[in-house]
């Protein structure tokens, strides 16, 4: 069973919210520093790559793909949702993959292509590529390559979740929902989600165009198998909701921030 401890360290990054650039046209909605690229279907796909100064390369270590919200980039959004230092502490690849432009904002492919999707861009076959390249190069444990991210990234962790859950071992998801496409998940999922109840952008309860927070989290409850009754904690206006007890002992655990907007979290529970 794949391991999941590293994908709960993601909690304890910092809280902002990921802006929207729309003064930025079709063919420049986002710029980066630093960024490698790769060429997938066609297309030059960019993305930031952190080696740790902690990696020798001398045993293999996890990989963290943490991914921005639509209209987003990826430089800015790793200032904002930083996990460079616990990359650091814990030693592990992280990387910051940039959407393609979509209407003059980068946007994610969080379901297969055709049917209602964004677009014609194959993010799952960038995210695969870009694990390719990269265990090429580093040292990478294919047993502990985890997926976050916020609000349209957080459906696209979802996506991998559901379709290349043979890449993914956990997901996490902030101010996020799961889309309708609900793929072939080949192994017991553990999960996070974290969302504020006071979200206008993705709402907590739901609304015409979004499923709810808890439809997204009943989902991967019913697929893991776990309790039904959750263990509640809680702290100020933040509610921990732990499902666990799951196939191979995977949990689903919600935090819901009272009052929370449609930002990325920090806190200590």
């Amino acid at each position: 069973m794949k391991k999941s401890i590293l994908l709960f360290t993601f909690l304890l990054t910092i809280l902002s919210s990921c802006e929207k650039d729309h003064n930025k046209n079709s063919e420049e909605c986002y710029s980066n520093n630093n960024a490698q690229s790769i060429v997938h279907d066609g297309v030059i796909r960019e993305y930031i790559l952190y080696i740790p100064n902690s990696y020798d390369g001398t045993s293999s270590v996890p990989l963290m793909f943490n991914f921005h919200g639509f209209g987003g980039s990826a430089s800015n959004y790793m200032q904002e949702a930083d996990m460079r230092s616990l990359a650091e502490a814990d030693t592990f690849i992280l990387i910051y993959p940039q959407g393609s432009c979509l209407d003059g904002l980068s946007h994610w492919n969080a379901c297969p292509l055709g049917g209602d999707n964004k677009s014609n861009a194959d993010d799952f076959g960038f995210i695969e590529s870009m694990i390719t390249e990269i265990s090429s190069q580093y040292n990478v444990d294919m047993e502990r390559i985890y997926a976050a991210g916020y609000s349209n990234g957080g459906m696209m962790a979802y996506g991998l979740a559901n379709y290349k859950s043979d890449l993914i071992a956990a997901v996490a998801s902030v101010s996020g929902v799961m889309l309708d496409c609900t793929g072939p998940t080949n192994h017991p999922m553990p999960v996070v989600h974290l969302h504020g109840t006071s979200d206008g952008v993705l709402p907590y309860n739901g609304n015409n165009d979004w499923n709810s927070a808890q439809s997204t989290l009943d989902h991967w409850i019913n697929f893991n198998n776990t309790v039904l009754t959750p263990t509640i904690t809680s702290d100020n206006n933040i509610e921990r909701y732990v499902y666990d007890q799951g196939d191979s002992l995977v949990s689903v655990e919600h935090y819901k921030f009272i009052g929370g907007d449609h930002v990325w979290f920090r806190f200590n529970f």
